[in-house]
């Protein structure tokens, strides 16, 4: 039987999400979904944490509006730069959602971005692609803090560091799914 997360329940025993950097990548990456082209667009800040995901079937202006909006929403503060690849639709939203933020362009600067599409890509394969475009939203806002979470940065830690580091990841996420797992049983 497999255990299911509450996360209603299990809310109190998270940890607030890290507040984003101020320079933000962004990128988008098509997805074949049911034999269309959608795409994937993304936004990762300078630490690599991936802050917004949202899958569309279009790529242009109101579709990078939509993006902005869905990303902004809730956040009480801009980044400083964004930087993207040129698309002009990139620069067409900006103008009007972001006017006093610095835009970067550049075919090269995306890689922090382009890189963290390799994971979902990995991720998709294995499920043999996503069946709609809504269940490749679903589990892939899911799934991008999520994978980051397990991943430390390998290429900064010696082994013994690394070890240890996934040792504490994994400890704290069976100490929190256990108390889930008590909290859910004493209320129902």
């Amino acid at each position: 039987m497999v255990p299911q997360v509450r996360p209603a329940v299990c809310e109190s025993t998270a940890s607030p999400a890290p507040k984003p950097g101020d320079k933000w990548h962004l990128d988008e990456v098509f997805l074949t979904i049911n034999g269309k082209r959608h795409y994937l667009w993304r936004v990762v800040d300078q630490d690599d944490n991936v802050l917004d995901i949202l899958v569309q079937s279009r790529r242009n202006t109101k579709a990078a509006k939509k993006f902005f909006r869905k990303l902004l929403k809730g956040l009480t503060y801009v980044p400083r730069v964004i930087i993207t690849d040129k698309l002009t639709s990139y620069g067409a939203a900006k103008r009007e959602m972001l006017p006093g933020v610095e835009h970067r362009q550049s075919r090269y600067l995306t890689n922090r971005c382009e890189n963290s599409h390799r994971p979902t890509r990995q991720r998709e394969r294995r499920m043999q692609g996503f069946k709609s475009p809504s269940h490749a939203q679903r589990f892939l806002s899911a799934y991008g803090p999520i994978a980051q979470h397990f991943r430390p940065r390998r290429h900064l830690l010696s082994a013994s560091e690394y070890r240890q580091e996934m040792g504490a990841i994994k400890q704290r996420y069976a100490n929190r799914h256990r108390h889930c797992q008590y909290v859910a049983e004493s209320k129902g």
